[in-house]
């Protein structure tokens, strides 16, 4: 029913967009030798004062067109490797306009010396992906990679830190093209750790072709760290303080040192604060309620970013390079407050537990790439990585339980206490190799490739009694848990452009084998003794994922699409570890051994009206999808475990747009979903089937305020939803606000950034499964004011010159079916 009443407004958007009726401004693009030059970027200028009206791209042959209003305009057309090249002026009158051939002549040494200056847009939005460029945006300032995820659009962040994509869980994060093997609490610490200052732009891809991994069925994020591409020698240092409740410190540098053979470059980054959460936790389970309230703070005592690389150019063909990576952080987590616990039909409350925990974090990450490039302009490219990377996690959590009863007149008396101690160091290593080659074939290009990834897991959890000074092991509540996981795939993808229309179709297959082996003690009743437990799990399948699009062309101004793509997210090892683990003496979490990955169909309509109008009509059948369900254990006990809901279907539409006047620019994304979840586990309140309507909507404003001076203004909204297939949220929303000044003759920048100006930002969720209601709300030191200070220095010449492509990185290529949409230039 929902698709019905989505389907028309796609197809309204789309009329509407293409009902305007403007002049045709046509010609193509050759070489010195007269040939049509594919992929220029063209440009319609204001002949008055030569501002950006539109932009395209030419086609293969070189073609390209403009619709316009009457007016006097130039053409302009520019290539990597050769100088620009204007038309004559025209005026776009009474009719349509062919203006004479473009020319382009090989720069050859002409760019030596020139100084480029340019800046990214700061949204782009091409066929298969959305780019935030976090340098472009003022607002980025002092925030982590977690807070610019939480507003991208279409990204919605949950209480617990759960990241998910266009209403779809199952968000492959990528860092520099490489999956994370991260999840849940560690992935977000991970995140949390990033700065902006580090960050170059977040991608945000929602249908990966065969080349890129299956996991991830809403699609990959993936985030971008900063790597200069300058000549000569140059750097650049930065500093920045932030404010809410209490203080926050970060600062780096970077160094580059580039000529015609060698690349070196470095950066460091240092970040320090303490931030605050406030969360509240109201459960009725049987004949009890449980209010629990928390103010947590977190201490980042030292978190240290650093990445170092060289590539060397053999010859004109080849490079080799390696790159090193490292996240170093120490922190603490202070946990305040205490739960009552009431008599529900009374209302009355009868004790008290005050659980103030106290949590000690290393974290410890480390990534090396070697990698090896051939490439030969217009034919084949071969790209190879070898990668190694180790996580060392370690948690050193102090756990007091102490009772109270209540008296009539309310005064408290203690009971008794339950003290713990628990210390889980997890160690993860990754390895992996991954070859790609792509080759022209039968008038279109042919990639193939492969992987093999292996990632070891080791976690090793032990609790402790405390009494007084003294800690005694409890060995039937500690376990250790190792995780072994062994992906290796293969893949075949194929484009080619036709007279009005581009075809891309691939195919991936993975073969994942996997075992788990959770041992601890456990007490045997008849001998009184502890006996060993063994309990392992394994796992060998091979699965399909196809992919395919069309793409119609034939006019550049008006182009559709049509997507289809396959893929898998496999359960991460905490969630197969059968083992309970105690949050508290009334909250348990475990694994489960029957947990099996969650696949996606997915089915996209696109449609990019003039490079700017962009409208995806999408929909995603998921099965066996993941969610955490609380349940309930000993009447007033509950547990959280992860369970495959038997179905959801959602369907999404997202719009997209961008404009610009003089010194005025804003883009706007709205995306809307319907989403239906199904599933039962044992009838009545065991049951789900939820039906969920939700949007999201976020926009940019930017105002050039003079030649050094500019002002941004942002804001983001996520409607109430649904998060893990059984809590209803509220809604969330924020606006920032920020100015930046360019100083000492363009070399330094000041930024100054006010976050949820309104203090605006809050979270509310409520669920009923299994006759036990649970209200979730809190809020965040979400509200700071932040400042930061950037200066570079050395050399600051652009040359065209060979670059490597890593990753998910292939900036240097606009493909012909979608171009990309520039916003705040």
């Amino acid at each position: 029913m929902f698709m019905r009443k989505l389907l028309p407004l796609f197809l309204a958007a789309v009329l509407l967009s293409s009902a305007a009726f403007a002049q045709k401004v046509s010609g193509v693009v050759k070489d010195q030798q007269g040939k049509g030059l594919e992929k220029t970027t063209v440009s319609l200028l204001k002949a008055k004062d030569s501002s950006v009206v539109k932009l395209t791209v030419s086609d293969n042959q070189g073609n390209f067109s403009f619709e316009a209003d009457a007016g006097k305009y130039l053409v302009s057309v520019s290539y990597v490797g050769y100088l620009p090249a204007y038309s004559q002026v025209f005026d776009l009158a009474s009719g349509d306009v062919k203006v004479d051939a473009l020319t382009l002549i090989k720069a050859e040494n002409a760019l030596q010396g020139v100084t480029v200056t340019s800046k990214k847009p700061i949204v782009e939005v091409k066929a298969d992906k959305t780019i935030l460029n976090v340098e472009g945006t003022i607002n980025a300032v002092g925030q982590d990679a977690l807070e610019l995820l939480r507003k991208s659009p279409g990204v919605m962040v949950d209480k617990d830190d759960n990241i998910t994509l266009a209403g779809k869980n199952g968000v492959q994060v990528f860092i520099d093209g490489k999956p994370s093997p991260l999840a849940g609490a560690d992935l977000a610490n991970f995140l949390k750790s990033l700065q902006s200052s580090q960050i170059e732009a977040v991608e945000l891809i929602t249908n990966p072709s065969a080349k890129y991994e299956a996991a991830g069925n809403a699609g990959i994020i993936n985030i971008k760290l900063k790597k200069n591409k300058t000549f000569g020698t140059n750097g650049s240092v930065n500093a920045g303080y932030a404010i809410g409740t209490y203080a926050k410190y970060n600062g780096g540098i970077a160094l580059n040192h580039r000529n015609g053979k060698v690349n070196l470059f470095g950066n460091y980054n240092y970040n320090r604060g303490l931030n605050v959460n406030n969360f509240v936790l109201y459960r009725a389970q049987g004949d009890s309620i449980f209010d629990q309230t928390n103010r947590m703070k977190s201490y980042n005592d030292n978190g240290h970013n650093f990445k170092a690389g060289a590539d060397y150019f053999v010859n004109s063909k080849s490079t080799i390079g390696t790159i090193i990576t490292g996240n170093l952080a120490d922190g603490r987590m202070e946990s305040v407050g205490p739960m009552g616990i009431y008599y529900k039909p009374s209302g009355k409350l009868v004790r008290l537990l005050e659980a103030n925990s106290d949590n000690d974090m290393d974290r410890k990450n480390m990534n090396f790439n070697l990698n090896y490039r051939y490439a030969v302009t217009g034919g084949s490219e071969l790209n190879v990585d070898a990668d190694y990377g180790f996580y060392k996690n370690r948690s050193n959590q102090f756990q007091p339980n102490h009772y109270f009863d209540i008296l009539n007149n309310g005064d408290k008396v203690p009971t008794y206490s339950n003290v713990y101690r628990m210390i889980a160091p997890t160690d993860i290593d990754i390895y992996s190799v991954k070859v790609d080659w792509e080759q022209n074939f039968k008038k279109g290009r042919l990639g193939l490739g492969g992987k093999l990834g292996y990632v070891n897991t080791d976690n090793d959890f032990k609790r402790y009694d405390v009494y007084g000074s003294n800690e005694v092991l409890d060995k039937q509540r500690s376990n250790r848990f190792k995780y072994k996981e062994n992906v290796n795939a293969v893949y075949a993808n194929y484009n080619r452009a036709f007279k009005g229309f581009m075809i891309q179709a691939g195919l991936r297959v993975e073969n994942t084998i996997s075992k788990g082996r959770s041992t601890g003690l456990k007490f045997d009743g008849g001998s009184s003794t502890y006996v060993p437990y063994d309990s392992t799990i394994k796992r060998d399948y091979t699965d399909f994922f196809p992919s395919a699009a069309i793409t119609f062309n034939k006019n550049p101004m008006s182009q559709f699409g049509i997507t289809y793509s396959r893929r898998i997210d496999r359960p991460v090892y905490q969630d197969l570890n059968p083992f309970e683990f105690k949050l508290n003496d009334y909250t348990y979490m475990k694994g489960n051994t029957q947990l099996r990955p969650q696949y996606t169909n997915s089915f996209g309509l696109t449609h990019t009206y003039k490079y700017k109008l962009n409208t995806a009509l999408n929909y995603s059948h998921v099965k066996d999808i993941f969610t955490q369900l609380p349940d309930t254990i000993n009447k007033s006990e509950a547990y959280l475990i992860k369970k495959n809901l038997a179905t959801q279907d959602i369907i999404s539409i997202n719009v997209s747009y961008p404009f610009q006047y003089k010194w005025y620019s804003f883009f706007a994304n709205v995306n809307a979903y319907y989403s239906h979840y199904k599933a039962n586990f044992g009838g009545g309140d065991r049951n789900i089937n939820l039906d969920v309507y939700a949007m999201s909507f976020y926009m940019q404003n930017s105002f050039k305020l003079g030649k050094t001076l500019s002002a941004e203004l942002t804001g983001f909204y996520n409607s109430p939803t649904i998060w893990q297939g059984t809590f209803k949220s509220s809604a969330i929303y924020g606006i920032d606000g920020g100015f930046t000044k360019t100083i000492m003759k363009g070399k330094g920048t000041v930024r100054a950034v006010v976050s949820d100006m309104f203090k605006l930002m809050k979270f509310r969720g409520e669920s009923n499964f299994t006759g036990v209601t649970n209200i979730a709300s809190g809020n965040w030191e979400s509200r700071q004011f932040k400042i930061n200070f950037a200066y570079r220095f050395g050399s600051n010449q652009v040359k065209a010159a060979r670059q490597r492509k890593t990753g998910l990185d292939d900036e240097n290529k606009r493909a012909a079916s979608g171009g990309t949409t520039p916003v705040g230039q």
